[in-house]
């Protein structure tokens, strides 16, 4: 009964992919499918600096973005599974509860908070840590990077969370009862025992980072434009659109390359 709905998912998927590899081997000359073949479209993102610019900058905003999610993330885990007790079905309803909202709505949240007569600034002001509202917490990278970060927090949570809750809890007996003390315990047992759950997180939240337009358009300003943004415009107000695909493909083979390191050191790991 799963067939006829997974072959048109599987279908839909193939198509799309497929449409913008051809794409990005199209010139461009206003039409939707373009007009002969070129390799101009990937030339252009190799030898022009702009794009190689904005990738290293989509680079490092989505990996700040990972790391401090991740970062954030594992105590949370590590509590829910480890010491949630009977508490640890409302602490996973209370995690995904974030889903239940638009996640234009976050970033608009964020945007009120950080602005410049926000939530953020009053508070700041009225303690007297500030003599006027600032203008350097939005439209920034770290604008773009505490909301990243709060937005994707729950899908690295829960791989954690899964690879934390069925560590065997005769492991952290036998520890104690080597002498091992918390520290230890964690750095040596549990630490090691999670390591496929934190790079799992990793991938999750990295990969929909990179390619993210509206929170850098939202709350970055045009300092933090990053490579979804370029793609947005390419088939926006550019009209190329076998130049934005040319982009997508570029920015899939980074994300698979990205995928195939993580799952060989995943892979190693447990090897």
């Amino acid at each position: 009964m799963l067939l006829p709905g997974a072959v048109m998912g599987l279908g839909l998927i193939v198509f799309s992919l497929g449409l913008v590899v051809f794409l990005a081997f199209r010139h461009n000359d206003g039409s939707v499918l373009g007009a002969g073949w070129t390799w101009s479209n990937f030339q252009t993102i190799l030898t022009d600096p702009l794009y190689a610019q904005v990738a290293l900058r989509s680079v490092m905003i989505a990996g700040t973005a990972t790391a401090a999610t991740v970062l954030a993330a594992y105590p949370v885990a590590y509590c829910i599974a480890l010491r949630g007790g009977r508490w640890r079905s409302l602490l996973l309803f209370l995690v995904t509860l974030p889903f239940w909202t638009s996640y234009l709505l976050r970033v608009f949240a964020w945007k009120i908070v950080l602005a410049y007569n926000g939530v953020f600034n009053s508070v700041l002001v009225g303690s007297g840590i500030l003599h006027a509202p600032s203008l350097a917490f939005l439209n920034t990278p770290a604008a773009v990077v505490v909301t990243l970060a709060h937005a994707y927090a729950p899908f690295a949570i829960l791989p954690i969370y899964t690879a934390l809750e069925g560590l065997p809890r005769s492991l952290l007996e036998a520890a104690s009862d080597l002498g091992a003390r918390p520290w230890t315990t964690f750095r040596r047992v549990v630490l090691p025992a999670s390591v496929p759950g934190v790079l799992t997180a990793s991938m999750v939240v990295f990969i929909p980072t990179l390619g993210d337009y509206v929170t850098p358009a939202l709350v970055g300003g045009p300092r933090s434009i990053m490579i979804g943004s370029l793609i947005q415009m390419q088939f926006g107000r550019a009209n190329d659109w076998p130049f934005g695909a040319a982009l997508a493909v570029a920015v899939m083979l980074v994300v698979a390359g990205g995928m195939v390191l993580g799952r060989k050191l995943s892979v190693g790991r447990q090897g």
